[in-house]
């Protein structure tokens, strides 16, 4: 049993570990701005959830708060940190480039400063598959290079992996980066593909499909995501003993750091991908087919040979079974 602090607890992936953190015992505090960047009051439920369950406390703090995001740290002395707060989205990140500085540099310092100070035994924390940017070797493996972001998100994603491994070489902060493909599934975000088309095709409008659906996404499940997340949060990150300057790894070091992709390790085509949804709402949709965009890339493909090999784990759940899954949530949570 711990006491784990996981920002963004109101969040899509911070709700399902929170959850699971304290199904099996553990303390979890929650931290979120509950901000307004899509629907608070679906942030709203999901933390109602959480807040009957024994165990569970919350704190609504955004992290760029620089008073007490240190006061948080100091009074809590928390075994592990699980950081999922951020400024999400690639294509917002064109819109407004400034948020993303605020929660993801100035709020993941601040995030680095109290595990720091406080001795947190291990720090995990949300990157994303948009650091491949540019890169079009696929499956994107972490012992390859990421220094060309296409997205300011990406960007910032990239930079939080640089600054925990400063603090790992630095402080000893023992630190794990997860790359994250595509999570979706219930209680998802409404910015993403799946529910957005199902939002739409339930109302009879059509659904943009950007690049003309020539896109590939290893679209991976959220329970998938979750046992990934809980496996590596368990074992402490420690340094590579062959790490070598002369032929450096970046997925790993000579400090208590490393990477790690969490996909489902099977790119579905997009039009596949909408196939299935209409199978399952039982509606064919109506296609706007346009051209790919600003930021975006074509495909992502997860080549998850170090967390299998670390952890035992190996994500695996169908489209099929996930999509299934969600439109049976959406239809009861939003009564159609």
């Amino acid at each position: 049993m711990a006491k784990i602090l996981v920002t963004g607890a109101a969040g899509f992936i911070g709700f399902h570990l929170s959850k699971r953190l304290l199904e099996r015992g553990d303390e979890v505090v929650g931290l979120d701005n509950l901000n307004d960047y899509y629907d608070v009051t679906l942030k709203k439920d999901r933390l109602d959830q959480l807040l009957e369950k024994p165990g569970f406390s919350f704190h609504l703090l955004d992290l760029a708060d620089r008073e007490n995001i240190p006061k948080l740290f100091a009074q809590s002395n928390f075994d592990k940190v699980v950081n999922l707060a951020a400024q999400a989205g690639v294509r917002y990140s064109l819109k407004n480039p400034h948020a993303y500085v605020d929660s993801n540099l100035v709020g993941f310092v601040n995030i680095l400063e109290g595990c720091r100070h406080t001795n947190v035994q291990h720090l995990v924390f949300a990157s994303s598959s948009s650091v491949y940017g540019a890169n079009t070797k696929i499956p994107f493996s972490v012992h390859d290079n990421v220094d060309h972001p296409v997205s300011l998100y990406a960007a910032t994603k990239k930079a939080n992996e640089l600054m925990a491994h400063t603090y790992s070489s630095l402080y000893g902060l023992p630190a794990s980066g997860l790359r994250f493909f595509t999570v979706y599934g219930p209680w998802g975000r409404p910015d993403m593909a799946l529910f957005l088309f199902t939002k739409a095709i339930l109302a009879g409008q059509p659904i943009d499909v950007f690049n003309y659906g020539k896109m590939r996404r290893d679209f991976t499940y959220i329970d998938d995501i979750i046992e990934g997340v809980i496996r590596v949060v368990d074992q402490v990150v420690k340094p590579n003993p062959k790490w070598s300057g002369n032929t450096p790894d970046p997925a790993t070091s000579y400090a208590p750091y490393k990477n790690y992709n969490i996909g489902n390790n099977q790119p579905v085509e997009l039009m596949h991908f909408i196939e299935t949804l209409e199978n399952y709402l039982g509606i064919k949709a109506e296609k706007n087919m346009l051209t790919m965009q600003v930021g975006d890339v074509p495909a992502t493909y997860a080549d998850v040979d170090q967390l299998v090999a670390d952890v035992g784990f190996k994500p695996n759940t169908s489209i099929e079974l996930g999509i299934e899954r969600f439109v049976k949530w959406y239809r009861s949570y939003y009564q159609v």
